[in-house]
């Protein structure tokens, strides 16, 4: 596990950027996993940006994201397809083939969920995943007490997030809202991780993610156990474990 603390929030999403971007560059047929929310807009926003002053190939590069909202229609500004067809898959012309994600109705979200497996793994499976981290611990739609061996599956939404969903949409109590998730074993299974989280109010939950115990309980602690993970932050959310890193050398 590598550690990497940025100075500021403007560093921290230029740093995060070009990892995606190194990814694009190297290999050629990256299969990368994007998050969305307010961590991920200015960093899409820079892959985008520089793709555009300095165009190169991503013509067999595929983009997925690790979770999608269910019971909603996609056309949604919050759906996870709008957001990063918006934010970088269309600034980039991604081809619509190489944009893998399941969609927001269905009367058979396990077959979904299954398909958006099977897809990811017909290009080789995933070799980034830009990796989100909520306030709770939560990674994807991994609410805490998910189990580590859980597959990819539909899983109830946080109860704050669900309720400005149905603010935003109207949609009526008796549609049962949640996210198509990556299961934490699926995630577990990419080739690189980097966690990422911003801000002073992330800083309690990347303390107890990255140094308390690998539990359930804190979805996000289970990226310890990973062969190649850096936890990439800027200062204010790494503020709880700068010493730590600095005891162990990590980039700063």
């Amino acid at each position: 596990m590598k550690i990497t603390i940025t100075k500021n929030e403007q560093e921290f999403d230029t740093v995060s950027a070009w990892r995606i971007i190194a990814q694009m560059l190297e290999k050629k047929n990256s299969v990368i996993g994007l998050s969305t929310g307010q961590t991920t807009i200015n960093m899409h926003r820079i892959v985008s940006d520089i793709y555009t002053q300095y165009p190169f190939d991503v013509a067999n590069i595929t983009l997925f994201n690790v979770d999608e909202l269910t019971n909603l229609d996609r056309s949604y500004a919050g759906s996870c397809y709008t957001m990063i067809l918006n934010q970088i898959a269309g600034p980039l012309g991604i081809p619509a083939d190489n944009f893998i994600m399941p969609p927001t109705l269905s009367d058979d979200f396990e077959a979904e969920s299954i398909l958006f497996e099977k897809r990811l793994a017909e290009r080789g499976g995933a070799d980034l995943q830009m990796l989100g981290l909520g306030s709770n611990g939560h990674i994807g739609i991994n609410q805490p007490g998910t189990p580590f061996e859980s597959e990819t599956w539909v899983s109830p939404m946080d109860p704050d997030f669900e309720a400005r969903v149905r603010r935003e949409t109207q949609v009526p109590p008796e549609i049962v809202l949640g996210g198509l998730t990556r299961g934490i074993k699926n995630i577990m299974h990419t080739r690189k991780l980097i966690l990422i989280a911003k801000g002073a109010h992330k800083a309690e939950i990347v303390k107890q993610a990255i140094l308390g115990p690998v539990t359930t309980d804190i979805p996000a602690s289970v990226v310890q156990l990973h062969p190649d993970c850096e936890i990439l932050l800027d200062a204010e959310a790494a503020s709880l474990i700068a010493d730590y890193a600095k005891e162990r050398g990590y980039s700063f």
